[in-house]
C-alpha cells in the first residue's frame, strides 16, 4: 500500500498511433506537399480494412459491435466460468444488444473471455508467419512514412513500463493505460497490430465510446488510487484534456503537425513526461522544490 506507482493515461489514434489522419489525408497535408498524400490515405486505408477484418473475423465483432463495454473485465459478474472449448459460439441465440437479460449478458462475457484469451497469446497464436510478415512490412512502411511516429511512440510507452527497473528505487511501479474513444474490440486489435500488447495489458485498455473520457479516467482512478499514485494522461483531444483538467493530472499535449510547438513523436519521453508529473504533484526526491 505504500509502493509508489505512477498511471500513464494513454489516448491512443493521433496519439500513439496515426490512422485516422492519415486516411483523411490531415497528417500528409501538414506537410506542404513533401508527402505523398495518396499514399498516406492507402496506408491509411490499408490498415482500417485488417483491423475490421480480424476484428469480424476473430473477435466476435460481427455479433458484438453494439454491445461496447467501457472495459473487458465489464461483463465477469455475468460469466459462470463454463469451459468453453466445445463451446459452439454461431449457435448459442446470442442476439447481440438486442435483448438486455442476464442469459445474454452471459453469452457476452463468454466472448470477452475468449477476445481476452486471444490478446493475451498474441497475433502469433493464431496466424501463420506469412501474415505476420505481411504485418510487419506494412508496420514498417508505415513507420518510415510517419517519421517513426509508431516506433518512437512505442519506445517512450517501453520507457514509462520500465522507469521504475532504471530508477534507484526498486518501491515505484509504473503502469500503462490506455483510453480510447474507438470501440474497445477494434482498440484491443489495434493495440495487437502495432505491437503494443506487450506493453498494456487487455484488463488497461478502456472504451470512452459510451461513457466519455472523464467517465473513464474515473474508473482508472478508482481502481488504481492511493496516497501515492500520481496520474498523467497524453493525448491530442480536447476531451481527454477537459477530463484530465477535471480530474487534477497533469495533461500532455500531442499534436502530429510538424510545426507545431505541442509534443509529438519522435521527441516525447519518459523524462519530459516525469516534468509535467512533478509540476502538479511536487518533485518526491525535493520537498521543498
Amino acid at each position: 500500500m505504500d509502493q509508489k506507482m505512477n498511471v500513464f493515461v494513454w489516448d491512443m489514434d493521433e496519439t500513439l498511433i496515426l490512422l485516422k489522419s492519415l486516411t483523411t489525408g490531415a497528417y500528409t497535408k501538414a506537410f506542404n506537399g513533401s508527402k505523398d498524400v495518396q499514399k498516406g490515405i492507402e496506408i491509411g486505408k490499408t490498415w482500417e480494412n485488417q483491423i475490421l477484418r480480424i476484428c469480424d473475423d476473430y473477435f466476435f465483432y460481427e455479433q458484438i459491435e453494439g454491445c461496447n463495454k467501457p472495459f473487458i473485465d465489464a461483463t465477469r459478474e455475468y460469466d459462470d466460468g463454463l469451459d468453453l472449448t466445445d463451446y459452439d459460439f454461431a449457435n448459442d441465440g446470442f442476439v447481440g444488444a438486442a435483448f438486455d437479460d442476464d442469459a445474454n449478458k452471459k453469452k457476452l462475457a463468454y466472448r470477452y473471455r475468449i477476445i481476452a484469451h486471444k490478446y493475451k497469446k498474441g497475433l502469433r497464436s493464431l496466424f501463420g508467419e506469412k501474415m505476420i510478415k505481411s504485418w510487419d512490412n506494412l508496420y514498417e512502411v508505415t513507420d518510415d512514412f510517419t517519421d517513426k511516429w509508431l516506433s518512437s511512440a512505442r519506445a517512450c510507452v517501453a520507457q514509462c513500463a520500465n522507469g521504475n527497473k532504471d530508477s534507484n528505487s526498486s518501491e515505484a511501479e509504473n503502469i500503462n493505460v490506455i483510453v480510447t474513444s474507438g470501440s474497445l474490440i477494434p482498440s484491443l486489435v489495434k493495440c495487437l497490430l502495432f505491437r503494443l500488447d506487450d506493453l498494456i495489458s487487455y484488463d488497461n485498455v478502456y472504451s470512452s465510446w459510451e461513457v466519455g473520457k472523464y467517465q473513464c479516467f474515473s474508473l482508472i482512478k478508482e481502481r488504481f488510487n492511493g496516497a501515492n499514485v500520481q496520474f498523467c494522461a497524453i493525448g491530442d483531444g480536447w476531451e481527454e484534456c477537459e477530463a484530465a483538467e477535471n480530474m487534477q493530472w497533469p495533461f500532455v499535449q500531442i499534436d502530429p503537425v510538424p510545426v507545431s510547438t505541442s509534443h509529438r513523436f519522435p521527441g516525447l519521453n519518459l523524462e519530459t513526461l516525469g516534468h509535467y508529473i512533478s509540476v502538479v504533484y511536487g518533485d518526491s526526491d525535493d520537498e521543498d522544490e
